[in-house]
């Protein structure tokens, strides 16, 4: 059995409480799971992504033109998703 086999065991052996405290407590022994860390390192990329530029560019330059194309999103919009 491997390591994270034996850690996952141990996790699910766990009582309730202690799993809860356990999921308020992995973003801090694990950083990859902050959201904003995950961002952070994808706006941050060097890597060249010339479709995804090209995309965005084709968006501005559709914005520019016409400001009324894209309409804006309000949080009533959501609630249509449900």
């Amino acid at each position: 059995m491997s390591t994270v086999q034996e850690i996952e065991k141990a996790i699910r052996a766990l009582p309730g409480k202690e799993r809860a405290k356990l999921v308020e407590d992995l973003p801090s022994i694990l950083p990859e799971l902050d959201g904003d860390a995950v961002w952070s390192r994808i706006a941050n990329d060097p890597r060249s992504r010339p479709a995804l530029t090209a995309l965005g560019d084709e968006i501005e330059n559709r914005l520019k033109a016409d400001p009324d194309f894209f309409s804006e999103i309000k949080a009533g919009d959501f609630d249509r998703l449900s």
